[in-house]
């Protein structure tokens, strides 16, 4: 039978992959490549160093469609094939030879690296980005996408000398080059080719120092230099707590965290380089309603889970998310207390028992679970093993595990036999209870609480009384309110039986200018009674942007004849990165009858100007939703939304699309987007004519 070529050549690839691989060992990579931010194109050189273990006619790296210039053998010429998923090299390569695999390619990337900013006119929110995992470091360099192939990479890097580039490993030198820059960096130990990363931008750092002299570069915006210790706070602390409770040194040179704009996750552990969202970029007041610092230690626990030692694939998933995920929640216990971090599993522990009553429960080794479970029910995992094995145990086993399959690959059976080792148990129940189950325990989680967490055995006994009294609740409430001096006791008091509290009471609650306890009274609260008006309205005071927005919104629907002086008041509060207030605040202004008419038109175009794509996709997203809710789109909204329709960002992409598909169903904005299309990007265009064609 004759197969079409693309067919043939992806058989070829299957076969190297199944059979040739692991016979070829990569051991140093030296990339050269140069961007063109315009063109979103990278011209690049790699230099593979490798040893055949075995003899084999052929080896193959992941090649996403890239465009392939040349390649070279020993400094020779040879024969290549590019399937556009692979580049296969046809060559004899002999037993416990060396060679040098030189390929010149260049690429045009529709995923992995990102380019922000380079077609408007605002200076200085250019960037580019790389996010590997899930997505392939492939598309941008011939690699590997299996992650058991760990290299050595030292990555230079040419581009306009007015940015900063930042990389994995110790930037060596940099050269001056006509206008351009070449940026070197040496890593030093190899890692899986998901984890190499980038990020190009107008950034100034600053750098400080781990207990045992790690350096740990902080990058930030210029404009930003006032958040750089509300954003950043306790990363020495989370860094050297993590050094002292895992036991093992930090395994790379040095550490970089860098905020970018639009990231498709929260943060990602690229190896010793995280780039996270910029959202969790903040001030003193946004730390206290939701900081960086959960983030930030869940992304350095990578370090060693995940980066130092790797998953073999996705049925091992745990080893990588489970783990960060509870080492972060350690680090949060030294930083904030005991009780906060039996809170959290708690808070996870009632989300997991949710998705087992819905018949949705997942096993921890389901290579297709959901993040749910791969991070919040691996950390349960984790805290279970430890109260199981002891600390001691626990520790010796868990640095066994590291120093065994130190930058190498393991498996969740590689991990278990290493713990059952070290504390001569056998761990085959637990292994079946926690990880092969799909049910959650929740009564073997319930009773580690109640035995470790006065504050969770208060709650549960509170939760029984007030179901078997005959008594009012109010009473009970009382008694185990006045018995505790806990925050988050008190704060979950209020969530759960505010319906059954008094005027008395919420006014001594509201009293104790607790931003906890007011926060919690603020997002209960419905209609706000007018004996407690006042209250109320200091709750526009706290330093609390989740109170502010949310008291905002409240007093507004409660009290409309007061609705000026609420805005008056909440005027100049701009609130999280996302414009969380300002954004409520123009849309209520609008709303608000007669409010300083002389500005109505200035508000408006304020509001429409946030759909623009200079603006996160969060702050464009809600800025489309009041829009809708008001009185509609403007042109330049409409060409923003189809702009959105082809976002990087699956999330916000989806939102566009779903609102475009509803606005096409009505005929005065059918015409009006037809009538746009002249001003419409060749993808926009293609994309808005398939949907005219077919509605």
């Amino acid at each position: 039978m004759k197969y079409p070529l693309f067919v043939f050549l992806s058989l070829i690839t299957v076969m190297l992959s199944a059979q040739h691989q692991d016979k070829v060992d990569f051991l140093r990579a030296k990339v050269d490549i140069s961007i063109d931010p315009k063109l979103e194109t990278i011209t690049g050189t790699v230099t593979y160093e490798l040893k055949a273990l075995q003899k084999v006619d052929s080896v193959f790296l992941d090649a996403q469609n890239l465009q392939l210039i040349e390649t070279r053998l020993n400094n020779k010429k040879v024969k290549t094939t590019n399937s556009g998923k692979s580049i296969i090299v046809h060559k004899t390569f002999k037993a416990n030879r060396s060679y040098s695999l030189e390929i010149k390619y260049v690429a045009n990337p529709k995923q992995t690296v990102y380019f922000l900013g380079w077609s408007d006119d605002i200076s200085g929110n250019e960037q580019i980005w790389t996010q590997g995992q899930g997505k392939y470091t492939s598309h941008w360099l011939p690699s590997f996408d299996d992650m058991t192939e760990k290299v050595e990479f030292d990555l230079n890097l040419t581009f306009d000398k007015n940015y900063e580039v930042i990389a994995n490993g110790d930037l060596i030198g940099t050269k001056d080059l006509d206008g351009l820059k070449k940026w070197s960096f040496n890593m030093v130990k190899p890692m899986s080719s998901y984890l190499l990363a980038f990020s190009i931008g107008d950034y100034h750092k600053k750098q400080i120092l781990s207990n045992r002299g790690v350096p740990i570069d902080l990058y930030h915006y210029p404009s930003d230099s006032s958040l750089v210790e509300p954003t950043y706070r306790f990363t020495k602390e989370i860094f050297d707590f993590l050094e002292k409770e895992i036991g093992v040194d930090y395994p790379w040179q040095n550490y970089k965290e860098i905020p970018v704009r639009d990231f498709l996750y929260a943060g990602m552990e690229n190896t010793g380089t995280t780039i996270f969202s910029d959202t969790y970029v903040m001030d003193s007041i946004a730390f206290k309603d939701r900081n960086y610092v959960n983030v930030n230690a869940h992304e350095m626990a990578h370090q060693w889970f995940g980066d130092l030692v790797t998953e073999v694939d996705g049925s091992s998933h745990w080893l990588h998310e489970g783990f960060a995920t509870y080492y972060a929640l350690l680090a949060e216990k030294e930083l904030f207390g005991k009780e906060y971090y039996y809170w959290k599993l708690y808070e996870s522990a009632i989300q997991l028992q949710e998705l087992t009553n819905k018949g949705k429960g997942e096993a921890l080794i389901d290579p297709k679970a959901s993040s749910l479970t791969f991070y919040e029910k691996g950390a349960w995992a984790l805290h279970m093993l430890r109260e199981q094995l002891g600390e001691e145990n626990f520790r010796k086993g868990i640095q066994q595990y590291l120093k065994k399959y130190g930058y190498k690959n393991a498996t969740v059976d590689d991990f278990i036999n290493e713990m059952e080792l070290v504390s001569n148990t056998d761990l085959s129940a637990f292994r079946n209870r926690w990880l092969v189950n799909k049910e959650f325990p929740f009564g073997e989680a319930k009773t580690s609480l109640v035995r470790e967490s006065e504050d969770l055995k208060n709650f549960f006994g509170l939760q029984r009384e007030v179901m078997t009294s005959s008594i009012d609740n109010e009473s009970i409430i009382k008694r185990y309110w006045g018995s505790t001096k806990s925050d988050q006791l008190k704060s979950q008091i209020i969530k759960t039986y505010f319906k059954s509290l008094s005027e008395d009471f919420l006014i001594e609650a509201l009293g104790s200018n607790n931003v906890m306890v007011r926060q919690a009274i603020a997002i209960s609260v419905g209609q706000i009674p007018l004996n407690l008006k006042s209250e109320f309205e200091s709750l526009l005071e706290d330093e609390s942007y989740i109170t502010k927005e949310t008291m905002l919104y409240k007093l507004w629907i409660n009290y409309p004849s007061d609705r000026a002086n609420y805005l008056d008041s909440t005027k100049s509060i701009i609130g999280y990165s996302n414009r969380n207030i300002r954004l409520l605040w123009l849309t209520l202004a609008l709303l608000t009858k007669d409010y300083e008419p002389n500005n109505t038109n200035d508000y408006y175009v304020e509001l429409s100007g946030y759909t623009s794509p200079v603006y996160t996709y969060e702050v464009r997203q809600v800025a489309f939703q009041f829009l809708e809710e008001l009185i509609g789109f403007l042109d330049k909204n409409l060409l923003d939304l189809i702009n959105g329709t082809q976002h990087h960002t699956w999330q916000f992409r989806k939102y566009s699309r779903t609102l475009l598909d509803q606005l096409l169903e009505k005929k005065e904005y059918r015409e009006r987007i037809d009538r746009l299309k002249v001003k419409l990007n060749e993808r926009e265009l293609r994309y808005i004519s398939n949907k005219l064609i077919s509605e």
